[in-house]
C-alpha cells in the first residue's frame, strides 16, 4: 500500500446525492447539495488541464451562478496542483477544517479495539434506524434533518447494499438511545469510512471504537484490502492511528466568499 495507492483511492472518492445539482467538466466538479446540508455548495474535484489561474477563475464564475449561495466550500486534497492553496487563500478563503488522510492494510491482523458490550450497533436498513443515523449526524455536523422521503429512500438503498457487501451506515445505541453513527462505502477494493460521529456528552465511552471495529470487520468479511478514512486531527485521528491506520497527508477545506 504505497502513498500513490492512497492518493489514487482518495481521488476516486466522491459522493453526490441523487437530489443534488452538479456542474461538471473534465477539470472540475461543483455540487449544490440539498438545503438541509450546512455547506450547500462544494468543489469536490479539481484537475486543471490549463493554467491554474484560468481554472480557478472558472470555478468562481460557475459557483456564482448559484444566486442563493454566498460561500463555496473548497477542498485542497492530496495531489492538488502546486499553488492551489495559495490561490484559494488569495480569494479570501478561510480554513474551516483540516483532516488527516489515513489508510489501513486490511490484510494485516486486526487490532483489538477493546469494544464495550454496552454499545449496541444496527445498520440503517429500516427507516427508524436511518432517522436515528441522520439525527446524530445532524447534531454533530450541524446539518438539518432530511425530509421523510429522503430517509425512506436511504433506508431502501441500505437494505440492499448492506446485504450485498457495498456498505451502509451503522448506528450506535446506549440504553436504546442513538448516540453515534458512521458509514462505509465501497470503491473497488477500498472501504471508504465516512461520517463518524458521536454525541459530545457520551464521548470517551468507546462508541467511536465500536463503530470503527464493526466497519473494519465488515470490510474484511467482504474481501476489501484497504481501509481509507479522513479523520479530524484532534478527535478521530488518534483513535484511528491506535487502530493501525497510517497518516498519508492532510486535506483542508476553505470557506470562500462568492459575493
Amino acid at each position: 500500500m504505497t502513498p500513490e495507492d492512497v492518493a489514487a483511492a482518495c481521488a476516486a472518492w466522491t459522493w453526490v446525492p441523487e437530489s443534488a445539482t452538479t456542474v461538471e467538466t473534465d477539470e472540475l466538479l461543483l455540487v449544490r447539495y440539498p438545503v438541509w446540508f450546512s455547506r450547500p455548495l462544494e468543489l469536490l474535484r479539481l484537475e486543471p488541464r490549463r493554467q491554474l489561474d484560468a481554472v480557478v477563475a472558472e470555478v468562481m464564475e460557475r459557483a456564482r451562478t448559484f444566486d442563493d449561495v454566498d460561500e463555496l466550500l473548497w477542498w485542497v486534497r492530496l495531489g492538488s496542483p502546486a499553488g492551489l492553496e495559495s490561490a484559494v487563500v488569495a480569494l479570501g478563503g478561510v480554513v474551516e477544517e483540516t483532516l488527516d488522510v489515513l489508510a489501513l492494510d486490511l490484510s494485516e491482523p486486526a487490532v483489538d479495539l477493546d469494544v464495550k458490550a454496552e454499545v449496541e450497533l444496527r445498520w440503517n436498513t429500516d427507516v427508524t434506524t436511518e432517522r436515528d443515523a441522520q439525527l446524530v449526524q445532524s447534531i454533530v455536523f450541524e446539518d438539518e434533518m432530511p425530509p421523510d422521503e429522503e430517509l425512506e429512500s436511504a433506508a431502501r438503498t441500505a437494505a440492499a447494499t448492506v446485504l450485498a457487501g457495498h456498505g451502509g451506515c451503522l448506528v450506535a445505541y446506549l440504553d436504546g438511545r442513538p448516540v453515534g453513527a458512521a458509514g462505509l462505502a465501497v470503491g473497488e477494493h477500498v472501504a471508504r469510512l465516512w461520517g463518524g460521529s458521536v454525541l459530545e456528552e457520551v464521548r470517551g465511552r468507546g462508541i467511536y471504537r465500536a463503530l470503527l471495529s464493526a466497519r473494519l470487520t465488515y470490510a474484511r468479511e467482504h474481501g476489501l484490502t484497504m481501509g481509507l478514512v479522513k479523520g479530524r486531527v484532534q478527535t478521530s485521528g488518534p483513535i484511528l492511528r491506535r487502530a493501525g491506520f497510517s497518516v498519508f497527508g492532510q486535506e483542508r477545506s476553505y470557506v470562500v466568499p462568492l459575493r
